[in-house]
């Protein structure tokens, strides 16, 4: 057996510890010293240890490696230095966490004037992270006591390494008292306003967005750990802070005081989409808004919708005259005025306030006439897809609402009928949609290119068709629809009846024919782990859109063992038929005379001689 053979090869790094004038620098030129720091090579550990290694490695995560050497080897041992402070070895962490002067060597990095270095502040942000959870309450301590750490870090957000370090503050810290002190302290350096101050038109942009991705990442990480927590646990502050009607109306203060900027704009409005979420992202999407009465992980807090709703015409405003781009050239042509980035974060917003169904926020869209400006925009500009689909979430927000059989008692039906009457009358959406169908087809009579919008178009016209057959407002679309024009009405039924049911049936594609398919199972009762009417179309779209989480089995509805394949095999003709069973029963034969075979059990000597002759030939 293997273990009988002395295999065992003495790692180089052994023999170069046996010399006393080893230097870190050799130690760290072996290929195999993250592998042995990593498997507790105690000699090793103990060298790495020793303060004059410690400091060295520090300085090498630190300090700017010289000009001079070759830009591939230049960061080659500060890499490997930070691999080994960050090797999560008990004898390193202890060292480097429990020895001030290792730490205040740290935290002068922060010291210097920007910008730093890309590479240097990832390997800081990397080894301090590693000890906020490897050594949190020395760590802790010792960061609370520099008064101007959260200044300093705020000062290089323009490196997303420091935004990595902020969140590992508020996510990485137990236990759970602990973490509530270390939030209770960034509260108190009052972190939050003072990111939402650098979303500023006068502010670089880099420094803009890294401070709204920390924003969002606060908001989404203090909502999953709440939902995580029991009831009685005390509220996250920085959340409440971000909530709160004055953080969010500093927030639109900055995005829209003085000249504004795209950068602003769109930073800012992310941070508010972030506050409007009423769910992680993930699966949910169209589908979502298709399907009624599910349920909300997060309920969006009043406060929010108060502080946005006297800014709704700063948003229309800026859907009238956005920020000026510069003409662009496309695959189609050149485009003048581009959407840009602005408008689209605009429809964006538009449709996660109208997902909460908040009657002031209805009411004053409507008022402005909003829903009406973004279907103009949906059809100047054809070939901008991200902005059909937020149309389309629109137009879905909308027609998905609870009807009013169902919500008597509630004070925003009335309303949400509006809204939806506002939808069919003022933004006229069926003339809208037989007028621009029939002139992509002139388009394309003449031999033009089908335009770019014509599939969100056909989803709100089946949306439509599907809310009159049955829906949350069915009997209010079925009056609107009546109330048209009698040409109108009848274009519509023309264009449902005809042309609309022949997209459909052109745009419905089978995968793969199934009339040949049946179930491998015995029982013919057993229930099938998917839904009975699941389409595969509908499951694999599902599979390719579903996140790869922990509950992923779970979450698609089958696991190992319900997993079936059915493998069947279609014989075309008896002649084929005939040659495949003669083919198995040929195949079968070989092993139906036992008695003939070796039994592969019987005990018998083993001529080792013959079988090392026989692998030499």
């Amino acid at each position: 057996m293997f273990w009988k053979f002395d295999l065992h090869t003495t790692s180089h790094i052994d023999q170069l510890l046996d010399r006393e004038d080893v230097t870190l620098r050799e130690l760290m030129e072996e290929d195999d010293v993250l592998q042995e720091c990593k498997a507790q090579n105690r000699r090793l550990l103990l060298f790495l240890s020793q303060d004059h290694c410690m400091q060295e490695l520090v300085s090498l995560i630190t300090t700017e490696p010289p000009a001079d050497l070759e830009e591939r080897s230049r960061f080659k041992f500060p890499n490997i230095a930070c691999e080994l402070l960050t090797s999560d070895v008990s004898i390193i962490n202890d060292k480097l966490g429990g020895e001030e002067s290792l730490l205040e060597m740290l935290y002068h990095f922060l010291e210097q004037d920007p910008p730093l270095n890309p590479l240097l502040a990832s390997f800081f942000s990397k080894t301090i992270g590693n000890l906020i959870a490897r050594k949190t309450e020395q760590v802790i301590t010792f960061l609370k006591k520099k008064e101007g750490f959260i200044g300093l870090v705020l000062k290089h957000i323009d490196a997303s390494a420091m935004m990595d370090l902020l969140l590992r503050l508020i996510s990485c810290v137990e236990p759970a008292p602990l973490r509530q002190e270390v939030l209770h302290w960034l509260n108190e350096e009052k972190l939050v306003q003072r990111l939402t101050e650098l979303i500023h038109t006068g502010k670089d942009e880099e420094r803009q967005s890294n401070a709204s991705q920390t924003l969002c990442d606060i908001i989404r990480l203090s909502r999953d750990q709440a939902n995580q927590m029991q009831e009685n646990v005390e509220a996250d502050p920085l959340l409440a802070v971000l909530e709160s009607q004055e953080s969010v109306a500093g927030l639109l203060k900055n995005m829209f005081e003085g000249e504004r900027s795209e950068a602003s704009i769109v930073n800012g409005t992310q941070v508010l989409l972030t506050l409007l979420e009423t769910r992680r992202p993930g699966l949910e999407g169209l589908m979502d808004l298709y399907s009624q009465g599910y349920e909300r992980s997060y309920t969006v807090n009043s406060s929010i919708l108060n502080a946005i709703e006297p800014h709704l015409k700063d948003f229309q405003q800026l859907l009238l005259d956005p920020p000026k781009k510069s003409a662009i050239l496309t695959t189609v042509g050149v485009l003048e005025q581009p959407l840009g980035n602005a408008r689209l974060h605009v429809a964006r917003l538009v449709a996660a306030l109208l997902q909460t169904s908040a009657p002031t926020i209805c009411q004053e869209l409507c008022n402005l006439a909003t829903i009406d400006l973004l279907l103009d925009l949906f059809f100047k500009y054809s070939w901008n897809n991200f902005l059909h689909f937020q149309v389309e979430l629109c137009v879905a927000a909308i027609l998905n609402h609870p009807s009013s059989e169902e919500r008597t008692s509630d004070p925003q039906t009335s309303i949400h009928n509006a809204l939806v009457a506002h939808l069919f009358q003022k933004c006229r959406l069926v003339q809208r949609i037989l007028d621009a169908w029939e002139e992509n087809d002139k388009i394309q009579a003449e031999g033009g290119t089908r335009r770019g919008n014509m599939g969100h178009l056909t989803r709100i016209a089946n949306m439509v068709v599907q809310n009159l057959e049955k829906g949350p407002v069915q009997a209010q679309i079925t009056d609107l629809i009546k109330e048209l024009p009698e040409d109108c009405r009848g274009r519509w039924e023309s264009f449902v009846d005809e042309t609309l049911r022949e997209t459909n049936r052109r745009n419905t594609v089978e995968l793969v024919s199934t009339h040949n398919m049946h179930s491998s199972s015995e029982d013919d009762d057993m229930e099938s782990p998917f839904p009975n009417d699941l389409s595969l179309q509908q499951a694999f779209s599902d599979y390719q859109i579903q996140q790869m989480t922990a509950n992923f089995v779970d979450q698609f509805g089958f696991n190992d063992e319900e997993f079936i394949f059915n493998l069947t095999v279609c014989v075309c003709s008896q002649a084929n038929a005939a040659a495949f069973e003669a083919c198995c029963k040929e195949r079968i034969r070989q092993f139906d005379d036992a008695e003939e075979e070796e039994d592969i059990w019987e005990e018998k000597e083993i001529n080792y001689a013959t079988q090392a002759k026989s692998r030499t030939r």
